[in-house]
């Protein structure tokens, strides 16, 4: 009986891959790859010569599930995805079941991950997360979706597509309000960007959306703790305490979820006279 290796593969950046994701690759006689062009860029980067390559994804699954099963009687098998872990969100569960099922050993081989990523580097609360992955693609469907998932208080993690972007950021101030977000647009890619700020200031910042995003939303208990904070307050309470301007704009815009736009003219109408 093989084991079935579950191999982490980067989500942007090649060098995230782990020495041991790169040393099962290359001792498993079989890998699995839902891309098996994008595998093999990958292999080649680092000098590896697989046994065997073979696709395997959502259009191939159902006619390749028997094969991966048969060579796992005979050895070991190895699954890659696009980027990331096998199993979230992609076919590779599919397989995960089935090998589980005819009793065979799983081993994740872990790495990169968006969700822990975006999470980290939001600066929103990550004791608890809830991730959605991609939503529907009917805006009913949707906003149904977000709402629901918003009914446990926790901080959200979305998956999105750039011609989708604008519609989910729309329906998440439908259905939620003006909250906190961070969108992580191209993670560990060339053109990487974490922007912060609040919803309806992310639909005028992503005007043209281009790139894969990860979105974190603030969740309903760290919003209801600020509820009642207002501009003025923080802008006094800052004023206060001597912070500069530069950081108090920021603070402002994040604390009270408002354009930094908002939180500059804020800023400076309550500023002293000379």
């Amino acid at each position: 009986m093989g084991t079935l290796y579950l191999v982490a593969t980067p989500i942007g950046n090649l060098d995230d891959i782990s020495v041991r994701a790169l040393r099962t690759l290359a001792d498993v006689p079989l890998i699995a790859a839902e891309d098996t062009r994008s595998a093999r860029r990958l292999l080649d980067h680092f000098g590896v010569r697989a046994a065997r390559l073979v696709s395997y994804n959502d259009h191939s699954k159902r006619a390749r599930l028997p094969t991966l099963l048969a060579a796992l009687n005979d050895g070991d098998v190895a699954v890659v995805s696009d980027a990331g872990m096998p199993g979230i969100s992609d076919p590779g569960h599919d397989l995960v079941v089935a090998a589980v099922a005819a009793g065979h050993v799983v081993v994740p081989i872990p790495g990169a991950s968006a969700v822990v990523a975006a999470v980290a580097a939001s600066g929103l609360p990550s004791r608890r997360f809830h991730y959605l992955g991609f939503l529907p693609r009917q805006g009913g469907p949707r906003r149904a979706a977000l709402r629901s998932a918003a009914q446990g208080g926790d901080t959200l993690v979305i998956f999105e597509s750039p011609h989708r972007l604008r519609g989910t950021l729309a329906d998440l101030q439908a259905a939620l309000g003006d909250r906190r977000i961070a969108i992580c647009r191209e993670l560990t890619k060339l053109h990487e960007e974490i922007w912060r700020g609040s919803v309806s200031a992310a639909l005028a910042h992503f005007a043209e959306p281009r790139g894969e995003f990860t979105i974190v939303v603030e969740g309903g208990g760290a919003a209801s703790e600020r509820e009642g904070e207002r501009v003025e307050d923080v802008v006094r309470e800052l004023r206060e305490s001597g912070t500069s301007a530069r950081t108090a704009v920021a603070e402002v815009a994040r604390r009270c979820a408002v354009p930094r736009r908002e939180a500059y003219r804020a800023w400076h109408a309550g500023a002293p006279e000379d």
